[in-house]
């Protein structure tokens, strides 16, 4: 078995390898972390979590472990370790929750490739029909560059840019010496079909192909839900994101829940809803101008007091499952970041978004927290662990016969 010291190597906020130990550990933590349940569920209720290896996703599967004792299946796309690389953190992540699930007792079988083909949707409906039967649970939570359309071939990839004008906005940076800097950068809007392509990938097309495909199969059980993960986020931010293009995306994906909610309350008495949820550094959002500062500061604002993702997505399960009522805005959904929206909390990171700057930043916003938050991201920074050790990389994705 292939042993080796890992040390970070990033460019901006991408790092090129993951640490094994350090995703399994974060796995673990999250895991301990997650709220038990406040009565034993009656049975275990067979969920599919699409997008389950990393950000909410994750939350979302271990959350369902943990507190809704799901057993089912998770869908991810991940790449196995090499000779000269590590796998992505998404792998040891997985292979870390396998495990975990394995031990407390909890049938979960992971599978790897591409979210949005067929082949997988059938893969899934396959498995269910032989060993889990109907599906009770839908977790969507996929952020993708780009996807390729099962009926035309068609490749389509996502964008990341306002709607009508350029937009400028401050942005937060770090020098090869990790040292902050506050800047401002420019982003041009969308043009030809840029908000078209983004919409067929981050919309809601392939979350209302799941559930068709498996709904044509009878694997749909009476009282269904599906959630597909969504985020709005602040004013100081909607430029780029509730504006632009992802927000467009997000409109489409919202107009798809309503459309399902329709068709699954009149065919199997079920549930479809978007989840908002409240902000958290991710491999996705990091990759979004202006969002690493918003995050940096709303945590100098909060501090202890911001929700991680794992409390959001345990309150999430108990919604799906029942355990008590939806509880949806006057849109239909179901808001998870009403700690992070509320009026106080969003005048204190505008005030000290207004005077950040450079000379500024490091008394304004949690950056500590927030740069050990990226590493944790690819399995550094996580307490416990000895980073001057080797330790193995050619981690076996989890048996799916186990």
């Amino acid at each position: 078995m292939s042993e080796r010291v890992i040390t970070p190597r990033s460019r901006g906020f991408l790092f090129l390898d993951s640490h094994p130990a350090g995703c399994a550990r974060l796995v673990e933590e999250m895991w301990q972390a997650a709220p038990a349940p406040e009565r034993a569920p009656d049975g275990a209720p067979v969920a599919l979590v699409v997008g389950s290896s990393a950000g909410y996703g994750l939350a979302a599967t271990i959350a369902g472990l943990a507190r809704a004792g799901i057993r089912g299946i998770g869908v991810c796309f991940e790449k196995a370790p090499t000779e000269r690389r590590t796998a992505t953190a998404g792998w040891y992540r997985t292979a870390a929750t396998a495990e975990l699930a394995r031990r407390h007792g909890h049938e979960m079988v992971f599978l790897n490739g591409d979210a949005f083909s067929d082949g997988m949707k059938d893969q899934v409906a396959d498995l269910l029909r032989e060993r889990f039967g109907r599906l009770d649970h839908l977790v969507y939570s996929v952020a993708a560059p780009r996807r390729t359309d099962p009926d035309t071939g068609a490749v389509y990839a996502s964008v990341l840019k306002p709607i009508g004008e350029a937009y400028r906005t401050k942005t937060l940076v770090f020098d090869g010496a990790g040292t902050p800097e506050v800047k401002e950068v420019e982003t041009p809007p969308a043009e030809g079909d840029d908000i078209a392509q983004t919409i067929a990938v981050m919309g809601g097309a392939d979350w209302e192909r799941w559930v068709d495909h498996l709904a044509d199969r009878g694997l749909l059980a009476d009282g269904f839900t599906t959630a597909a993960l969504s985020y709005i986020g602040s004013p100081l931010t909607d430029g780029i994101y509730r504006q632009g293009t992802i927000g467009a995306a997000k409109s489409h994906l919202e107009a798809t829940a309503r459309t399902l909610n329709e068709r699954l309350d009149k065919l199997v008495g079920g549930r479809a809803v978007t989840s908002v949820n409240g902000a958290a550094v991710t491999q996705s959002s990091t990759a979004i101008p202006g969002i690493a500062l918003y995050v940096g500061l709303l945590r100098g604002a909060l501090g202890e007091a911001m929700v991680p993702p794992i409390a959001q997505l345990a309150d999430l399960w108990d919604q799906l499952t029942g355990a008590r009522p939806f509880e949806v805005d006057e849109d239909g959904r179901v808001r998870l970041d009403a700690w992070e929206l509320n009026s106080a909390v969003q005048a204190a990171v505008t005030e000290r978004w207004e005077t950040a700057t450079t000379e500024t930043i490091t008394r304004l916003a949690d950056l500590d927290w927030f740069h050990a938050e990226v590493q944790r991201l690819y399995g550094f920074a996580v307490p416990g662990i000895d980073y001057t050790a080797p330790t193995a990389t050619q981690v076996p994705w989890p048996d799916a016969t186990a």
